[in-house]
């Protein structure tokens, strides 16, 4: 617990340049690339489960850590099953029409 305390200050910075960093990324992409950025992000979040899935594991030796990974797990899920259904839904747009039916 007590080298989780030394290192928070640290974590909670990295955690605001990367909320800071991401919202500066997201907010010069032109709508028409969201789609196909939401597929690259699903990749990126397979990763996240990867590492959920390590933070939740057995080897975690405070409840904190375990919650937080299997919030983590659960949220990133979330997030790959979303995007790949918007994904989807993108591409049955341009698909074309069969006329004879």
């Amino acid at each position: 617990m007590e080298n989780f305390l030394t290192n928070l200050p640290y974590q909670l910075f990295i955690l605001v340049l990367a909320v800071f960093l991401g919202f500066a990324l997201i907010s010069k992409v032109p709508p028409l690339l969201h789609t196909p950025l939401m597929s690259e992000a699903n990749a990126i979040c397979g990763i996240i489960i990867v590492g959920a899935l390590i933070a939740a594991g057995a080897e975690a030796e405070s409840p904190f850590a375990i919650v937080l990974g299997t919030a983590a797990v659960a949220l990133a899920a979330f997030n790959v099953v979303g995007g790949y259904m918007v994904t989807e839904r993108m591409l049955k747009m341009f698909k074309k029409k069969d006329s004879a039916q």
